[in-house]
């Protein structure tokens, strides 16, 4: 009996311990103990920052008026999370572990993460089912191809514009990517920033729900955040916006997924990125179709029906993509 007590006990320090760990890694957090002072980057030699970066990425500093519960957390696997709030605004701090070692502290609000249903096998087939119908109209007589051949028609009536925007992005991708062979840390450091920000969506939760599920949730992410909300939103204002923004995303791209960091692994990459990357490129070419037709005369309404099949066009890129991502994800 003395012995099935002692193992009781023991089990549950050890069920303890990720708890208290994480506990005290947010007290420490909150403290601004973990997450580097702007005054230090300023004061660091050039040598430092990129760890500086990284420590950055890894802690980025809670905000301001923070409130945590450090009762009731909630275990699952290495991540710990605990209540939080901001103001009227709620939450959740997550920790995420690596054995004893905190490798990670931050805060997602309600709002920042996946929805609950994106992660069910309901979606996941849900989206298989869309992908077939939607390829399978392609090749119908519909208006799914009838928009797919009225925006390759209009690819081939702008071509000097579309190779324009291939080779003014996918050759700033390209600088990133050779400047990273100079400065592996800091591109390093931009690397752990890019997969801090879609830790802190909960992207993590899709890995293990199956391939159509992955996919799926790939596709929204893409489609919602890159293609509608930093693509078409800003194509609108004439164009300009959307290239700007792309020409410092394709370039912070190529420096974080330089062949530099990943080695081998950047050619399995490599379809992944031609593919999402020309979705983005699609869409910027559309805005600037926008602006040219708006400026010669032609109206706005005549440009944003260029941009809209423009966007059409890149939305099922991303959806060739999410599928071959997901399979990559899966096979490393």
């Amino acid at each position: 009996m003395r012995l099935l007590a002692f193992l009781g006990l023991f089990l549950s320090l050890a069920l303890a311990a990720p708890e208290e760990v994480a506990r005290e890694a947010v007290a420490r957090w909150l403290k601004g103990e973990l997450s580097p002072r702007l005054e230090e980057v300023l004061k660091a030699p050039p040598e430092e920052v990129p760890k500086l970066l990284e420590r950055y990425a890894l802690f980025p500093p809670p905000p301001k008026g923070l409130s945590v519960n450090l009762e009731g957390a909630k275990v699952e696997g290495s991540r710990v999370a605990f209540a939080a709030a901001l103001g009227e605004e709620v939450g959740e701090v997550v920790v995420v572990l690596e054995g004893e070692r905190v490798r990670r502290v931050f805060f997602r609000p309600e709002g920042l993460g996946l929805p609950a249903y994106l992660l069910t096998p309901l979606a996941g087939w849900g989206f298989v089912l869309l992908s077939l119908f939607w390829t399978l109209l392609l090749f119908q007589t519909s208006p799914f191809r009838a928009w797919l051949l009225e925006a390759l028609a209009l690819v081939r009536a702008h071509k000097g514009l579309y190779l324009f925007t291939n080779l003014f992005l996918y050759g700033l991708f390209a600088l990133g990517a050779l400047l990273a062979y100079g400065m592996p840390e800091l591109a390093r450091a931009m690397q752990v920033l890019f997969a801090g920000a879609l830790e802190a969506i909960g992207l993590e939760k899709a890995l293990g729900q199956g391939l159509p599920v992955l996919a799926g949730v790939i596709f929204y992410w893409n489609f919602s955040q890159g293609l509608f909300l930093t693509g078409l939103v800003p194509a609108l204002f004439l164009g300009l916006p959307v290239l700007l923004l792309n020409a410092l995303r394709y370039f912070a791209f190529g420096f974080a997924l330089s062949p530099a960091l990943m080695g081998g692994a950047f050619w399995l990459h490599f379809p992944t990125l031609l593919l999402e990357l020309q979705a983005y490129i699609l869409v910027t070419f559309g805005g600037l179709l926008l602006l040219a037709k708006t400026a010669r005369g032609e109206g706005y309404g005549k440009g944003l029906r260029a941009l809209l099949l423009s966007f059409y066009l890149g939305a099922y890129f991303l959806l060739l993509a999410a599928w071959y991502e997901a399979w990559e994800v899966g096979l490393l």
